[in-house]
């Protein structure tokens, strides 16, 4: 897992970032799914707020609870018991779980805490870790959303929003010079 410097998001740029993941994905013929915690949805909502999104998106589940973590993406009790379920290693089983249940090429997971309480000394308020599975390639980061000037709820979950839409197409850019 990365740590990632990312202090402060444009969140204005959200709307074009997703909307050229979007297009990215249809060009390569790819599939995208997510399943989110701290979000809420906003990643499926972002996504289907996008004309032609049906042509990529498979599926969305908001995975709020334990028992859903567990039961509908198969992350095992014991990891959640021994890590939390805001970790790296929560965050990773459930996008391997999302792989198995949806099948699609790019898969991403989000849990974390947004606030404005649930915070620790050990896991601050801002605290997320996004697993992502991109054509195979599995990984977790965790941007350091605790450093942002705006704490709100909101900002946070957008702030996550960008920092997965980002990597993801940073990633399907760099595969498509290939």
């Amino acid at each position: 897992m990365v740590s990632s410097k990312f202090s402060e998001c444009d969140t204005e740029k959200l709307d074009k970032t997703v909307e050229n993941v979007v297009k990215l994905l249809e060009r390569e013929g790819l599939t995208i799914a997510t399943a989110e915690s701290c979000t809420g949805g906003l990643l499926s909502e972002l996504i289907t707020s996008v004309s032609g999104a049906s042509a990529v998106f498979e599926l969305g589940i908001c995975t709020y609870s334990q028992r859903i973590k567990t039961e509908f993406l198969g992350v095992p009790a014991e990891v959640i018991q021994e890590f939390g379920v805001v970790s790296e290693e929560t965050a990773l089983s459930m996008v391997k779980g999302l792989k198995i249940r949806s099948g699609a090429d790019v898969c991403v997971s989000v849990t974390g805490i947004a606030g404005p309480s649930g915070g620790t000394a050990d896991t601050p308020v801002g605290t997320v870790y996004i697993g992502f599975d991109i054509c195979g390639s599995q990984f977790v980061r965790l941007p350091e959303l605790w450093k942002l000037s705006d704490m709100s709820r909101t900002n946070i979950r957008r702030c996550a929003a960008a920092y997965a839409f980002g990597t993801i197409e940073k990633i399907l850019m760099e595969a498509s010079k290939d």
